[in-house]
């Protein structure tokens, strides 16, 4: 009692125990557990989906995976990690959601739009695909880039300079 008196007394916060990190939701190991969940949940919807969709999906969680995994060799960038935290906690899902909502008899009738649920639902999984493939490819640049600007540092730093007389 009389910590916390003190603590009050000099404008100290308590302590907040087992207060979440929000990083640690962030982190690869964590990022990786969301894939598995995910990916669970498309095995779990895949008799309720065309094949196509259930490979797109699928190919679109190995994606995020291998994004992932470029933290082995340094840490995510800030978009990579929002991207994919925010198809794994929201776009995946949804759309699959959306579409398992839709009733099996109207999945293969044309809206207004001209495409059919199904069509619309490959189609939206191509699109994820798609921005997944562009930060994969973005993370591997980065890793190019990082091995190019050592390149030239090594060159720099032990080869003979310019300015050697």
């Amino acid at each position: 009692m009389p910590v916390d008196w003190l603590r009050r007394k000099l404008g100290a916060d308590p302590p907040r125990p087992n207060a979440p990190d929000p990083a640690a939701a962030d982190s690869p190991e964590q990022l990786s557990e969301r894939i598995a969940e995910v990916v669970r949940l498309i095995n779990r919807s895949s008799g309720e989906m065309p094949g196509a969709a259930v490979v797109r999906a699928r190919r679109l969680t190995d994606t995020l995976q291998e994004i992932i995994d470029t933290a082995a060799i340094r840490p995510l960038d800030i978009y990579a990690v929002m991207s994919v935290r925010n198809t794994l906690n929201d776009y995946l899902p949804t759309t699959l959601q959306r579409y398992l909502a839709v009733p099996e008899s109207a999945r293969h009738v044309a809206r207004t739009s001209g495409t059919t649920p199904v069509e619309s639902l490959v189609e939206q999984l191509e699109a994820l695909q798609v921005s997944a493939s562009s930060v994969l490819v973005a993370s591997q640049h980065q890793d190019v880039d990082s091995l190019m600007t050592q390149g030239a540092f090594l060159a720099t730093k032990f080869s003979g300079s310019d300015l050697d007389l």
